[in-house]
């Protein structure tokens, strides 16, 4: 491995700073969407319960000491209950827009990595087979294998260090778009149940 690193030349350094980066990024992300996501089918059973006994300020409390964007929506839902079934499904649209992005945010960051990646293997590839090609034209009749293959031996470990950081990063990068996925149509879910739960509450203590 020190004999890599050292062989790599500067550009191997770029790979592995990119490639930290894009870990780093994965691994927050991924903590944020364990957090994120809850069982929201018991967490609206729970918060039905709360409001058919009329108590809306414990459904607010349980909405506050529940994680993630499906409890938020669910709390927007309820603090609009008394301006109509239209008014709320606005609340939840506009609630959503602005959850939607928090889940989205730097995964552009870890998509441009994993393709940026192997260009930047590409690059150090090149910049191996020029290395090579100087030393050869300096040296002509007496260049040996061994300044030969510095620059080859730059070139491959450049080339397969990209392709390394990319593929892992590509696959994180997929992981965290279903699991965004998932959170997001358990938000479309919960707030189609939460407007019928809070206007069926609101239509029977009318009647």
């Amino acid at each position: 491995m020190p004999n890599l690193l050292a062989n790599g030349g500067p550009m191997l350094w770029v790979i592995f700073f990119a490639g930290a980066a894009g870990i780093v990024i994965f691994i927050e992300r991924a903590l944020h969407c364990h957090r994120a996501q809850i069982n929201s089918t018991e967490f609206l059973n729970g918060v039905r319960t709360v409001i058919k006994r009329d108590n809306v300020v414990e459904a607010i409390s349980i909405c506050d000491a529940t994680p993630g964007p499906v409890a938020r929506l669910v709390k927007v839902a309820i603090l609009n209950r008394d301006h109509g079934r239209d008014r709320v499904r606005e609340a939840l649209e506009e609630a959503g827009l602005s959850e939607v992005p928090r889940l989205e945010q730097r995964l552009d960051l870890l998509t441009t990595i994993a393709q940026l990646a192997p260009l930047m293997g590409l690059l150090g590839t090149v910049l191996g087979f020029i290395k090579s090609f100087t030393i050869l034209q300096g040296q002509a009749l007496y260049a040996n294998s061994n300044t030969m293959t510095e620059g080859v031996g730059q070139a491959l470990i450049c080339c397969a260090a990209g392709l390394a950081v990319a593929i892992p990063i590509h696959a994180g990068y997929n992981y965290l778009v279903s699991r965004v996925n998932t959170i997001v149509t358990d938000m479309e879910r919960a707030a189609n149940e939460i407007v019928n739960i809070v206007t069926e509450n609101g239509r029977s203590k009318s009647s």
